[in-house]
């Protein structure tokens, strides 16, 4: 499999059966599957979306109670999921190309990758239970 260092955006080949082995980026040596999330911009975006892995981005903003509210849940998720699901951020604010490309109308907007293609998405926060119920129908 092919995934993106979260540290250097360096695309690392690996076998799938090594995922759980501590995985290491080639070039600058940062743990491939730590399960932090990861923030990207307009410039490293893209990179993320080629990923193998599938690829959750939560478009929020930090004026946002909703979305501060889920962002917990979100970094709880993705710590549970390292190295099956790549979790991605990113700041409608700071990113307002990204915004219009995904159309974004509101936030938080949570959009689940798959192979570089969009595959479901959902409108507005949720407790963690129903957002992993989500992610299992939506993979």
């Amino acid at each position: 499999m092919n995934t993106v260092c979260s540290s250097c955006q360096a695309t690392n080949r690996l076998p799938e059966d090594r995922i759980d082995d501590g995985a290491k980026c080639g070039r600058c040596g940062h743990a491939l599957f730590e399960g932090d999330v990861v923030h990207a911009t307009a410039a490293t975006l893209d990179k993320y979306l080629q990923d193998d892995l599938p690829v959750v981005i939560d478009f929020w903003a930090p004026w946002c109670g909703p979305c501060v509210n889920f962002a917990p849940i979100f970094e709880d998720v993705a710590q549970e999921r390292a190295g099956k699901i790549r979790f991605i951020k990113v700041n409608t604010e700071a990113e307002p190309e990204l915004s219009a490309r995904f159309r974004i109308r509101s936030i938080p907007t949570i959009m689940v990758f798959n192979e570089g293609k969009m595959v479901d998405m959902l409108s507005g926060a949720m407790p963690k239970a129903p957002f992993n119920t989500w992610l299992n129908e939506s993979l």
